[in-house]
Formats: C-alpha cells, structure tokens, sequence
C-alpha cells in the first residue's frame, strides 16, 4: 500500500470468512462505516474521500477477497470462494474484529454488488448502505441488450472459462488497466482523473494471482450469484440504500437504475452525479457531499 494515500492511517489485515486474509485501513471516529472498492482496483480508490469522512465517522477500506493485498484463495468448479456472499462474510467478520457490529456501508462497483448480499444475508449488521454506479447483477443480466453488451464487454469477456481472459491480460496488465479506467471515466478527462499515485498502486497489484480471481469475481456473478439472487425470492433489504451514478456513465444510459434497486431494497433514493464510472476519483467533492447526508 501506498501510505501517502492513506497518511496517519492504521493498516491491518485480518481473517475473513474461512480464514481468508484481508486486507485493509481504518481512521477516524464515530459511527463505523464501511468502503468497498469495485474492479479493477483496491481501496486506494477512496483516497480524495477517505480523510473527510474519518473526520465523521470510523472509516474502514479493505480490499475485496481477490484484489489488492487481501487472500486470493483457490476456486472450484462453481467458483464459490468468489461469491459474493464469500466476499460479503470475509467484510463482516473483518468489522467485527475491528468491534463493529453494525455499521454503514458503501460500495462501488463490485464492491457495491458485495454491499448489496452483504445486507440481504447479515440484515442485522447494515444501518444504511449506499451504492456506486451499479444496479442489481440478476437484473442487469436480465435487461441486458447490444447497447450495453457493447459498453460492458469486460461483463461477457472476464466470465470466458480459465485461462482465456488471464492470458489475454496477462500479456500485458498496464494496458489492460489504462485501457478500462480511460474508457470508462468520464469522456471529458479520462486517465486525467486519476492519482499517479492511485494508477501505480492499482498496477503494483494486478499480479497473475489478482487477474485469476477478479476473473472468478466474474464469473461467480454470471453463475452461483444469480443462484443465489433467484434462491432470496422476492426479498428486499429492509436498510436505506442510496444510489448514486455517473451521468457520462453506461450504467444510467441502459438502465433506469432507481427502478430496478427498488424491486431489491424498500427504501431507496438516488440520483446521478456529474462524472463518469469512478465516482470516487472523478468527482469526490459532490459524492462526499451526498455520502455525508445520507449516513450523517
């Protein structure tokens, strides 16, 4: 990890779920909140936010099962040590060795889907949850037409059977990664957007092992988590959710994301923010504010 990211910042890392190792940082004080990243990154990603909200809250970054320097454990034929409910029990297990039980929650990305079944199975510990640029998985998959298939090829390309997709990337990791964030941050400043300093970290920790199992991350969401998603009914998570989305975004443009977030949670509200998929890097001084309100 890069320290001047995080300054004065403790890091950690402790057991997840089956003893998976995860990595992460914590500051602040008051109410616990949780930040989760998304792909193809680490909790770097929250760096422009993180030193604001821990002046409000107990802030807590890991990074997901799979990415940064968290554990990247073997998979099986059903790719469940990457589903997300796996990922969702390594967050709750690290928040309550850090002595939270209950606490909020916000992700991007994958880490928003991570949110979504970490408040369906453990209701208990979710006060309020927030989300970045996502809609539901089984409900995107669902919608999905050539609009989107188009915007979103990594969703189609990343869920190819081992070691397609890890070949191909592997071949050349940096161009992979400049390639994903300069597409899909905002049309108006691509690659300008990021920290040099972010960029480097996202690289130092896209090793082949990070690349197998963001893949698996994947490829869980196209099998055993819709599996899961079917097995919950019509259950809807009971928690305030806030979503929120990039307007120069794809996620916006295919879907009408307030809509589909209210067939899977009771109380929701959202809008769309001026920036691109990275909402954390883009435009950090709008999301803070909506983030504040909401858990404040």
């Amino acid at each position: 990890m890069d320290a001047t990211l995080f300054p004065g910042w403790r890091s950690f890392r402790l057991p997840g779920a089956d003893g998976v190792e995860i990595a992460g940082v914590t500051a602040g004080h008051g109410p616990p909140l949780l930040l989760l990243h998304g792909y193809p990154q680490t909790h770097a990603i929250w760096h422009r936010i993180g030193p604001a909200l821990a002046e409000r809250f107990t802030v807590v970054a890991t990074d997901l099962r799979g990415y940064g320097d968290s554990g990247k454990p073997p998979t099986d034929a059903q790719h469940a040590p990457y589903a997300k409910r796996a990922l969702a029990a390594d967050q709750v297990a690290v928040m309550r060795a850090l002595g939270h039980e209950r606490f909020r929650l916000c992700g991007h990305d994958r880490g928003g889907r991570v949110a979504h079944r970490l408040a369906l199975d453990h209701p208990a510990a979710v006060e309020r949850w927030a989300v970045l640029d996502i809609a539901p998985t089984r409900e995107m998959y669902a919608g999905t037409d050539s609009a989107f298939a188009r915007a979103y090829y990594w969703w189609f390309f990343l869920i190819q059977p081992a070691d397609l997709p890890e070949r191909l990337i592997g071949a050349d990791p940096a161009y992979w990664l400049r390639r994903k964030f300069n597409g899909a941050a905002s049309h108006r400043r691509g690659l300008e957007v990021f920290d040099p300093r972010a960029l480097a970290e996202y690289e130092r920790c896209f090793t082949p092992e990070t690349i197998h199992a963001s893949c698996e991350d994947y490829r869980a969401a196209a099998s055993i988590d819709l599996a899961h998603d079917d097995a919950d009914g019509g259950r809807r998570v009971t928690a305030p959710l806030l979503a929120l989305w990039g307007a120069d975004g794809t996620v916006g443009r295919c879907f009408d994301v307030l809509e589909l977030w209210r067939q899977r949670a009771e109380n929701v509200r959202g809008r769309a923010l001026a920036g691109g998929h990275y909402l954390p890097e883009e435009v950090p001084d709008s999301l803070l504010a909506e983030l504040v309100e909401f858990f404040g």
